[in-house]
């Protein structure tokens, strides 16, 4: 008698090779330095997007408004690298432009004005 396999792909799993294709191989973006919380916010208008991939269009439709890497990848439904990827794509070919967290200090540690002013904001709400 010949025992059957469980199947190698589980339907809740999703996509395995889309992210894959959708950054034609490409595994990693280093040339802006995004990071998770870098804003994002689109220079052209919605409908300069509809020439776009649906992906890059997409992002572009969404980046109306800023939002920041890690927002973008979530309403996606994609990896946060491909997200980074598919960002930096669209910031060299000047449909989005970013703006990246302040840099730690000279000790490496937060900037404790800034932590003040992130708590004040809290507080008021």
């Amino acid at each position: 008698m010949i025992e059957r396999r469980e199947p190698w792909f589980d339907d809740a799993a999703g996509p395995l090779v889309r992210p894959y294709a959708v950054t034609r191989g490409r595994t990693s973006d280093v040339r802006h330095g995004l990071d998770i919380i870098t804003l994002v916010v689109a220079v052209r208008s919605a409908s300069e997007a509809r020439l776009l991939e649906p992906e890059y269009g997409e992002i572009v439709r969404m980046c109306q408004s800023a939002l920041s890497v890690a927002e973008v990848s979530a309403k996606l439904r994609l990896p946060l690298v491909v997200t980074k990827i598919l960002i930096g794509d669209l910031i060299n070919d000047g449909y989005l432009i970013f703006r990246s967290p302040p840099p730690l200090n000279r000790t490496g540690a937060p900037d404790i004005n800034l932590l003040q002013a992130v708590l004040n904001g809290i507080r008021k709400l």
